[in-house]
């Protein structure tokens, strides 16, 4: 689907067409594993639909600004995480020396 006609999708049709898209995957998937596919990009496709339409369903839900709180989240994590190690590294200095 083209990213226009799924954006022109309501909230509830998103949510159906995210599970008739994951029902369909889930079919081409085990195809593929009994039988060759006549078409296996067809794959690729689904799976890039199912992220088309959870991407839409996500922005008429509000849930970019969600994204960018999670992005300043974890660049405070990191931060913490390197201050962690530098006391650790310093730690394991003194106690070589000590000795």
């Amino acid at each position: 689907m083209k990213r226009e006609d799924i954006r022109s999708l309501s909230a509830d049709e998103l949510t159906a067409r995210v599970a008739e898209l994951r029902d369909e995957q889930f079919r081409l998937r085990f195809r593929s594993a009994t039988e060759t596919l006549e078409d296996p990009l067809r794959l690729r496709v689904v799976r890039r639909d199912i992220a088309r339409a959870l991407t839409a369903l996500n922005e008429k839900q509000g849930a970019t600004t969600t994204t960018a709180t999670s992005k300043t989240a974890t660049k405070k994590t990191a931060t913490t995480k390197t201050a962690s190690k530098r006391a650790a590294a310093k730690q394991s200095a003194a106690t070589k020396t000590a000795r």
